[in-house]
């Protein structure tokens, strides 16, 4: 998700992160913009404290002393990811939220220079990007919560539905065609996978099982 008010029901808020002001926040953008476009450029193997430093203008021992390696650059990449104010779409319907979902998906994981495919390799190359990596998908499914917490109040679909669960697989068919088959994008996916997903959960595909108190 490209992938922060997530709704009321059941949704989790999502953590705020102390944003460095000034220089520090000066310096911190040109070092992470720095990493992007190498990355986007060279891709993980090509990625090097030193190419950070010559690019962003920031002296490499400053680099070094806050970031560490190529690891704490990437965690910083993803973690900075979390920072911005995006909401998931509200076009209305269910549907219509996952398929305008998708095609913000689509549009991330196809952008010329490929940094989001990039950083998804990456955190396959590096633990420090993995983790950082998984806080970022946790971040967008909280965000995204709201999406099914509108549809359950709307009607669209019954309650106790697990929006994780649903998300997932309103989501992953974009990842799994053009992540790891790597085929052409397909305009008509994103609104295919979200109408097959929003079916599904309608029809309690998605419901969660009962607690142990309801049966």
């Amino acid at each position: 998700m490209t992938p922060e008010a997530p709704g009321p029901e059941g949704a989790r808020p999502t953590p705020t992160r102390r944003r460095p002001g000034g220089r520090t926040a000066r310096i911190r953008t040109q070092v992470l913009d720095a990493v992007r476009a190498e990355l986007g450029e060279h891709g993980y193997d090509g990625l090097s404290m030193d190419a950070v430093a010559a690019r962003s203008g920031v002296h490499r021992t400053t680099v070094y002393r806050r970031w560490g390696d190529v690891g704490g650059l990437l965690a910083d990449v993803l973690d900075a990811a979390s920072d911005d104010d995006w909401q998931p779409p509200d076009t209305g319907s269910l549907e219509g939220d996952l398929a305008a979902l998708n095609q913000e998906i689509q549009a991330a994981l196809i952008a010329q220079p490929p940094i989001v495919a990039a950083l998804i390799a990456a955190s396959f190359r590096s633990e420090k990007a993995a983790h950082a990596q998984q806080r970022l998908w946790e971040d967008r499914y909280a965000r995204c919560e709201i999406i099914v917490s509108r549809a359950v109040r709307r009607g669209e679909l019954p309650p106790h539905t697990d929006a994780r669960r649903l998300l997932i697989a309103a989501t992953a068919p974009l990842y799994h065609q053009l992540v790891l088959l790597r085929t052409p994008p397909d305009p008509h996916l994103p609104g295919h996978a979200a109408r097959t997903a929003a079916l599904a959960a309608a029809a309690s595909a998605f419901a969660e099982p009962p607690s142990a108190s309801d049966t």
